[in-house]
């Protein structure tokens, strides 16, 4: 595919960065739009130190700043865009939901409504396997039922409703929604990572933070569960493997035309207790951990069907349980306390 501008939006976030290292060295020219809320620029200093002379322009904006977002159109004029800024913590939707539904839900609005004007009608959309709900059973394929159980899953339902109507609308518009399911993981450099700010609401970040003793343990929630060992399955993925399955998808969008839905993950569950052994194993010592009663809303097994992205986008997984959990450790030794060690 040849060279094109990309505008990131969220692209200082987690699964944003390790994305623009990944277009940035396909030669592509990056153009981050971020209003660092829950991000640093210090991980674009450091997306810059890996891919040395790459374009990467960053923006200090908000989504739902629609002026300064059609100015940064007009001036920047990108052929296609990731979109992968949002609000992400399933818990906290509950509590602050309106806050999600600005900013994940108009704020794509806002961003649809100048792709428009501006007819630059290829987007990848940064989605989510909560889309599904509580499965009826695994894995999940594109097709499986979808619904939501909170507001964050709900927000990201609309988006899709939102994206595949505007496909329907008018003709030219080349959309992939991307539905991660659990990203873990960092590069392999240890120079980006995930850096959730305060309690960690996801296993691997706060299991790292147990393991650097930052965190004196981890709190498994439900132990009952219909599952090998009574704990919860997810798939998880390595977030690199994740940045590469928005460069094949956006390599496909010529050969979309509406809106489309592609799962991204491994297709293999991993129980709590195997993320415990796994990062144990890496580290050199048993982690600490106690169970407690299982948390309202959390569902038993999720896992991915991933044959449509490798049929579909020629995409999989490559890095192993073992990879994710080497890499997140070894971002976590060298940046203890996330990009504020900077």
């Amino acid at each position: 595919m040849p060279m094109s501008k990309i505008l990131v939006t969220g692209g200082a976030g987690y699964i944003g960065s390790h994305t623009c290292v990944e277009l940035l060295q396909a030669g592509h020219a990056v153009v981050v739009l971020d209003n660092l809320i829950n991000s640093s620029s210090v991980a674009l200093e450091r997306v810059r130190s890996l891919v040395p002379g790459a374009q990467l322009g960053f923006h200090r904006i908000d989504l739902c700043d629609a002026q300064a977002v059609e100015q940064v159109f007009a001036v920047e004029q990108p052929n296609a865009v990731l979109h992968f800024a949002g609000l992400k913590a399933v818990g906290e939707s509950v509590t602050i939901p309106l806050r999600y539904y600005r900013t994940n839900v108009f704020g794509t609005q806002v961003l649809l409504e100048i792709m428009q004007r501006h007819n630059c009608k290829r987007l990848v959309f940064s989605s989510s396997a909560t889309v599904y709900g509580n499965p009826e059973r695994v894995p999940l394929t594109e097709s499986s039922p979808l619904s939501a159980t909170n507001p964050y899953g709900r927000s990201k339902l609309f988006i899709e409703d939102m994206c595949r109507d505007v496909a329907i609308s008018e003709s030219g518009w080349s959309i992939i929604l991307l539905r991660y399911f659990n990203p873990v993981g960092a590069h392999r450099s240890g120079l980006i990572g995930e850096d959730p700010a305060g309690i960690p609401n996801n296993l691997s970040p706060y299991l790292l933070q147990v393991a650097s003793g930052k965190r004196e343990s981890l709190t498994v929630f439900g132990n009952d569960y219909p599952t090998p060992d009574g704990t919860g399955v997810r798939d998880y993925i390595h977030v690199v493997d994740l940045a590469q399955g928005h460069l094949a998808a956006l390599s496909k969008l010529s050969a979309v035309n509406g809106c489309c839905a592609v799962n991204l993950g491994t297709g293999t569950g991993t129980s709590v207790l195997q993320m415990v052994a796994a990062l144990s194993r890496v580290v050199g010592r048993p982690l600490a951990h106690r169970f407690a009663a299982r948390r309202p809303g959390d569902i038993a097994t999720c896992y991915a069907d991933p044959t449509h992205a490798a049929t579909f986008l020629g995409w999989r997984a490559h890095l192993d349980l073992d990879a994710m959990c080497a890499d997140g450790w070894r971002w976590q030794q060298q940046n203890p306390n996330g990009y504020r060690t900077a």
